[in-house]
């Protein structure tokens, strides 16, 4: 199987993702993502990158080599990529199991963690990412 391809931050976003995004392809984009993690049954292969992902390629902002949503976009989403990756331990470019990922979101993230790694986010005040965070520990 081929893997999803996510970039460090959505890491955390697909725990939270409740339909909201940049366009309809997105959204849709996105939830289909979803709804394979958050199905209890499925197991499959997810790389982790620090960049484009399978979700960005239908993204409206996605430029030809960066996110381009604003002139400091590019930056701010690396930097969320960053923190992600380093916080949960992982390699840049290595593939894990679905399971192997939720499994060390949940040994390493708490909701109250999201204040810095996600530092800046515009969905991080609408409170559903630390909601779905807070799930996995149920």
């Amino acid at each position: 199987m081929k893997p999803i391809v996510l970039r460090g931050h959505h890491l955390l976003c697909v725990h939270g993702f409740q339909g909201m995004g940049y366009s309809p392809a997105f959204i849709q984009k996105m939830d289909e993502i979803v709804k394979q993690i958050r199905d209890p049954k499925a197991d499959f292969p997810i790389q982790v990158v620090r960049g484009f992902d399978d979700t960005c390629m239908v993204c409206p902002n996605k430029g030809s080599e960066k996110c381009e949503a604003d002139p400091e976009s590019e930056q701010h989403v690396q930097r969320l990529d960053r923190n992600v990756i380093d916080h949960l331990g992982l390699k840049e470019g290595e593939t894990y199991l679905k399971s192997e990922l939720i499994a060390i979101t949940k040994e390493r993230v708490e909701p109250a963690h999201l204040d810095r790694l996600c530092e800046g986010c515009s969905w991080l005040s609408y409170g559903v990412c630390k909601a779905g965070i807070e799930q996995l520990s149920d």
